[in-house]
């Protein structure tokens, strides 16, 4: 039955469609990159050399950001190769379709930016385009419930299972939110502890992203129940990342002296699984008919290959928020 419902809902698209994915995502990234280039950085007085003892300083606050820049970068590679595929297997039938892609582009553009720029200050360019990733995640989501509703039975297994993913647009409202906040960790004072909006930062950030895994597995979870479970496999990233989840809220509300050791083992094991996805899932398209010589529709088909990497995104936010204890345990 689920064979039939796929071709039901989501017939392959046509090559014209298909074809300007590419040219999206390029575009998106030389969007980025130019106004990124054109648009300064906001001024700061320059950092003394060193800080009070017991305080973080610049460079610390600086490698916390661009671990953020870092994940919420791998965050929009997953959403715009998954957004590429799911609408390009809905046959980019609106052309809002296409908007995903390219401000997935123009997140990973920013993102490379920030990851590489050295400096303790916001970006205004940068902060822009993560705002424009959340606000087009926000209205992104709106546009899978109705596509939802709309259907026959309306808020109905069958629909959650074979319509528009409701969960999807999560994973960039995220990479928006952690870009955001990487910008407010970089405007961190030198000899304060970080905060953003007067919350430790770290603290605050590992609430975040245990609240991003928590909804990331509620997604996850109902496409491998669609899966019937068939693969013993297929219980790992419904068990492991909620275990990091719990852990990162236990940091959240802990004692700052808390060892932090097994924590850090295990979201980086909670990374690593996002990487062993995509391989489970490329196995999931072998088992089609034809294999990967059919590639053109086992891979619209099957299993969906970017969405693991986004529990890599979390998880290195969620070591970033680690290192800003270590650095600071106020923080």
């Amino acid at each position: 039955m689920s064979a039939i419902a796929d071709r039901a809902f989501f017939d392959p698209a046509p090559a014209e469609p298909g074809t300007l994915v590419p040219a999206a995502v390029v575009v998106g990234i030389l969007i980025a990159g130019l106004l990124c280039l054109l648009s300064p950085s906001r001024k700061r007085r320059e950092p003394d050399e060193s800080p009070p003892n017991g305080a973080v300083s610049h460079a610390a606050v600086v490698k916390a950001a661009q671990r953020l820049n870092r994940a919420s970068g791998v965050l929009a590679l997953s959403v715009m190769a998954d957004s590429g595929l799911e609408h390009w297997r809905g046959s980019f039938h609106n052309p809002i379709m296409y908007v995903p892609i390219v401000v997935s582009g123009v997140t990973i553009g920013v993102s490379l930016h920030g990851t590489a720029d050295e400096r303790p200050a916001a970006h205004a360019m940068r902060d822009g385009c993560y705002a424009l990733a959340a606000v087009t995640a926000l209205i992104g989501g709106g546009f899978h419930v109705y596509n939802v509703t709309k259907r026959p039975g309306g808020l109905c297994w069958q629909n959650l299972f074979y319509g528009a993913p409701i969960g999807a647009p999560w994973a960039l409202l995220l990479a928006g939110v952690l870009g955001l906040y990487s910008e407010r960790v970089r405007e961190a004072a030198q000899g304060e502890a970080p905060q953003v909006l007067s919350l430790p930062a770290g603290r605050t950030l590992a609430a975040i992203v245990a609240g991003g895994l928590a909804g990331t597995i509620g997604e996850v979870w109902l496409l491998h129940f669609r899966g019937a479970f068939h693969n013993p496999a297929m219980f790992l990233p419904v068990t492991a990342p909620p275990l990091a989840a719990v852990l990162l809220a236990n940091t959240a509300a802990g004692p700052k002296d808390r060892n932090r050791r097994f924590t850090r083992g295990w979201l980086r094991f909670t990374a690593l699984l996002g990487f062993a996805g995509v391989a489970f899932h490329s196995l999931g398209v072998q088992r089609n008919m034809g294999g990967w010589r059919n590639w053109s529709q086992n891979i619209l088909n099957g299993p969906p290959l970017p969405a693991p990497p986004s529990f890599t995104g979390l998880a290195l936010a969620g070591l970033a928020a680690l290192g800003l204890m270590d650095d600071q345990p106020d923080a």
